[in-house]
């Protein structure tokens, strides 16, 4: 049962395995990034202007 779970959690995951291991490639760094634009939103939390929210990310992090 276990190995049927493993095998098939493998099945659907297997091109980011196979590009890891190729490349050395991770998604850290998105992950890093969407860390960074949460953090962003708890200092600025209660902003109500979309546009110079984005603005000011981009302008911190870009």
């Amino acid at each position: 049962m276990i190995f049927h779970t493993i095998a098939r959690s493998i099945q659907m995951h297997y091109q980011p395995i196979l590009k890891y291991f190729n490349n050395r490639s991770t998604n850290a760094s998105a992950k890093s990034f969407n860390a960074k634009i949460k953090e962003f939103r708890v200092v600025f939390r209660g902003v109500r202007d979309a546009k110079f929210f984005l603005y000011r990310l981009t302008k911190l992090y870009a």
